[in-house]
């Protein structure tokens, strides 16, 4: 009748009613029928959507808490008491309006979401271009994006440089830079691993600049989409909290009911008039009624997992947030969730009587001619701070040394760079006890060193590391700040290397040398020795590990099958920092649900006794109801959090 109001419309028009009778009453100046005349009236209204959603009920065989209610607002009548029985369904129309209200809120902040895309899009074709239905786009479309429009579809660029606002999806506060990708069908096939600096999102904002974007995925099969559908399941998920309450209602509403009954025996033991034994029953048929109590914890679940969607957390269901916002231990991979993923060149330390530049430009020339993994990580290194004051010298014969190191013709000299080991094996190149001491100094920092010798002379040693996030050592502390009190690195890498980073970010523990089935026992040894434990990786390597914790959290998910599809808990930017959001809102959650079970099972457990000593129904409604609707409005809180790292003052 007027959409989605209507149920919250006729529960005010039953409060008005129920006023109006009231008023009606006190005044005396009206026919004694006029009051009835409007307490029956705001049944009407108060009761409409009760009697609907009990018949409903009835019907698939449920005996549900309206039911309750009916049968307490019809014996109210059959008392003559209709004011009271109007109160009620007043008040509980009323709860039940502002908790769909609540549920229709929290629905419409995932939903915002799905909207976020534009509704067409501009193709490029060979005649010109094309604006069609977003819907229709096909994987290989080429899209043009003009300055501050939203991304149509999930692709890479491949004309313009742009900055693209990804909060949206990712939660990311900065804009990220965007450049055209060099082979952009060959990156299609390839999606989850193309570089931030390529890849797009629909529903994210282009900047300044116009880009044009290769589809990599259909409108339904985009990050965007896909979260939106994974959010909205997990509504479906029970939390351990929830499973409990319906546990309890399963087992207290019968109890209620056989309490009730045995009220209206009440005239066999003391001597009333069977009007007072039926009022008694009906007052705590009221007053036991369980309703905050069912809707306590899913609107708590629901706002929360809403919250988490808006800023970049993909949480799902109930299980996870609640059981995010209990733990006190997380585990954490090293490489690429702690550390950058990448290594670099921290240090060049030169021996005497050898200048830094000479170390950085040999090492330069023959490293840009290798192919090593770390040859990269040393040639961005020396190049920046040589800052081409030196040209590299020329390099002749360059030969690897599986495992060892590389060799070279330096200026008619041959230069050898790698590991210590390699110059036991080399004649009359014993390493000076001065390079030794360097070398094992860093060593002990957690660096992988190679040593430089051009050729009778010791260079130096230079040394690469892959180094923590900038943001790592304050999520910690952000994290101890939430109450979490041990901090676990579980890495492959050696366990001297383990303990470096640890050491500088802050961990609690660095457990290395670990192959991916010990990172597995490790979990379960953490488990069984702190319960709860939460794992925090790629969703690629570390699948194991996280699926053998009790919340597994997958950090840079957005654009990624296997983080979305693995991860309890998706970071859908590939930032760290959104870990204390989504603790901290996990803890709220979690303690809000908390607050919200000491209400409703508090109220209950005063007014069964209030009610059966004389409480009427009018007060154990007003107690009862507003009980109601306090949980809804403290759960709708959720919505509004912010985590404010400094003085922990979550909602």
């Amino acid at each position: 009748m007027f959409g989605e109001q209507t149920e919250l419309i006729f529960a005010a028009l039953a409060g008005l009613l129920l006023l109006g009778g009231w008023l009606v009453e006190r005044s005396g100046a009206s026919p004694s029928w006029l009051p009835t005349a409007f307490y029956v009236l705001a049944y009407l209204f108060g009761g409409f959507y009760t009697v609907k959603e009990a018949v409903e009920n009835l019907r698939a065989r449920r005996f549900e808490i309206d039911t309750l209610m009916l049968v307490a607002a019809v014996g109210a009548a059959a008392l003559g008491k209709w004011a009271e029985g109007a109160l009620l369904l007043f008040l509980f129309s009323l709860g039940h309006s502002l908790e769909h209200y609540a549920m229709g809120r929290a629905r419409k902040a995932i939903e915002a979401l799905a909207k976020l895309a534009p509704e067409v899009a501009t193709v490029r074709r060979e005649n010109g271009t094309e604006e069609i239905g977003v819907g229709k786009l096909q994987v290989g479309d080429v899209v043009i994006v003009r300055p501050n429009e939203r991304l149509p579809a999930d692709g890479v660029v491949v004309v313009g440089t742009s900055s693209v606002n990804q909060a949206p999806v990712t939660g990311e506060s900065v804009p990220v830079d965007k450049s055209p990708i060099t082979d952009a069908r060959a990156a299609l096939s390839a999606f989850d691993r193309v570089g931030a600096e390529h890849r797009v999102f629909a529903g994210t904002i282009n900047g300044s600049g116009a880009i044009e974007v290769m589809v990599a995925r259909r409108s339904e099969q985009s990050t965007m989409a896909r979260v939106v559908k994974m959010v909205t399941e997990a509504e479906a998920q029970r939390s351990p909290t929830q499973q409990f309450t319906e546990k309890f209602e399963r087992i207290f509403v019968p109890a209620v009911l056989a309490l009730v009954v045995l009220l209206m025996f009440a005239g066999l033991v003391i001597d009333e008039p069977f009007s007072a034994t039926f009022y008694r029953a009906m007052a705590v048929l009221v007053a036991a009624s369980p309703c905050a109590l069912a809707i306590s914890v899913p609107s708590a679940v629901l706002s929360g997992v809403a919250r988490a969607g808006r800023g970049g957390v993909l949480v799902k269901g109930g299980g996870p947030l609640e059981n995010l916002g209990t733990l006190t231990s997380i585990a954490f991979d090293k490489t690429g969730t702690l550390t950058e993923g990448k290594p670099k060149l921290t240090d060049a330390v030169a021996m005497d009587g050898v200048s830094d530049d000479e170390l950085l430009s040999v090492a330069l020339a023959v490293e840009q001619q290798s192919d090593h993994p770390l040859a990269g990580a040393i040639v961005n290194g020396a190049r920046e701070r040589l800052g081409g004051r030196v040209n590299p010298p020329a390099v002749t014969d360059v030969k690897s040394i599986t495992g060892r190191g590389v060799q070279a013709l330096v200026d008619g000299q041959q230069v050898h760079i790698g590991k210590p080991s390699l110059f036991d094996e080399l004649k009359d190149s014993a390493l000076p006890a001065e390079l030794v001491a360097v070398n094992d100094k860093l060593v002990a920092a957690g660096r992988t060193t190679m040593v430089v010798r051009k050729g009778t002379r010791f260079l130096g040693v230079i040394a690469v590391m892959d180094t923590p996030r900038p943001a790592a050592a304050q999520v910690m502390a952000e994290l101890r700040s939430l109450g979490i009190e041990r901090l676990i690195m579980i890495s492959g890498d050696n366990q001297k290397v383990a303990e470096a980073v640890a050491k500088s970010v802050g961990l609690t523990e660095a457990r290395g040398d670990l192959m991916p089935e010990q990172k597995v026992q490790e979990i379960k040894a953490l488990r069984e020795k702190h319960g709860k434990v939460a794992m925090v990786g790629d969703g690629v390597n570390d699948a194991p590990a996280m699926a053998n914790a009790t919340v597994g959290i997958a950090m840079g998910a957005a654009g990624s099958d296997v983080a979305l599809e693995t991860a309890d808990v998706a970071l859908m930017a590939d930032d760290l920092a959104q870990l204390p959001f989504a603790v901290g809102l996990s803890r709220s959650t979690s303690r809000i649900i908390r607050q919200n079970l000491f209400v409703s099972l508090g109220v209950v457990a005063v007014l069964i006794p209030a009610t059966i000593f004389g409480l009427n129904i009018g007060t154990a409604v007003l107690f009862h109801e507003g009980s109601t609707v306090m949980v809804v409005a403290n759960a709708l809180r959720l919505l509004a959090y912010n985590f404010t790292s400094s003085a922990n003052k979550e909602a």
